[in-house]
């Protein structure tokens, strides 16, 4: 089952006027734990959605996911009950079809997703902002040992796929590495911003910032 994006009927239109938000990075980079800090902060704005995704693996703390058997997952991508799939680690991943309805009505849309999703996100969603959140080999390693679940595949090889995996062509780069609010603050910024000047400035900004600390 390959990384897809599944689009409007006419390919040629993409979706919109709403916004999709793509948290991406490797495992152990702290995309949950940004998100949840993003999700709590936006809770009482109803423009914003975050969506649960579908995993073929158990439900842990780590992760807001609704768990699904893989059997149940393949029937269900057979009914188009998934705008986004994709698997990774030996499992099935799925962002429900709603989120359509959302980005149809306006909305900021913001969810985790495979690196891999998003060429054909870009293609099928007027307006897409990719956030790479990254850390340190050292740091993804730590990590990884602090949170393994049964259910994960070796920790050499979710590295291994760190390291492989070709560079993500994001519009915002988070270095999450020490206090995780100031960096959930960045995301926050992003998912508020406008797709436009809003973000340029606060590219610029961190630039600016990123340059005096060298």
């Amino acid at each position: 089952m390959s990384a897809a994006s599944t689009g409007s009927d006419d390919q040629h239109k993409r979706l919109g006027p709403g916004r999709l938000v793509l948290v991406v990075g490797p495992s152990g980079a702290g995309k949950d734990t940004l998100l949840n800090l993003a999700r709590t902060a936006c809770a009482g704005d109803d423009r914003i959605v975050f969506p649960q995704r579908v995993v073929t693996r158990e439900a842990s703390a780590f992760e807001d996911n609704l768990e699904m058997s893989e059997v149940a997952f393949r029937e269900a991508l057979a009914a188009g009950a998934f705008a986004l799939h994709w698997t990774a680690h030996g499992h099935c991943y799925g962002v429900p079809r709603a989120i359509k309805d959302d980005i149809s009505a306006g909305r900021t849309v913001v969810v985790n997703v495979s690196r891999t999703v998003i060429p054909s996100a870009r293609r099928d969603y007027a307006d897409v902002v990719v956030v790479n959140v990254t850390a340190p080999a050292e740091v993804l390693a730590e990590r990884l040992g602090k949170r393994h679940r049964p259910s994960d595949t070796d920790i050499g090889e979710r590295l291994h796929r760190t390291v492989s995996t070709e560079a993500v062509t994001a519009d915002v780069t988070i270095n999450n590495v020490g206090d995780p609010a100031t960096h959930g603050r960045e995301l926050i910024e992003v998912i508020k911003s406008s797709r436009g000047k809003d973000l340029a400035e606060m590219m610029g900004a961190a630039n600016d910032v990123d340059h005096h600390h060298d």
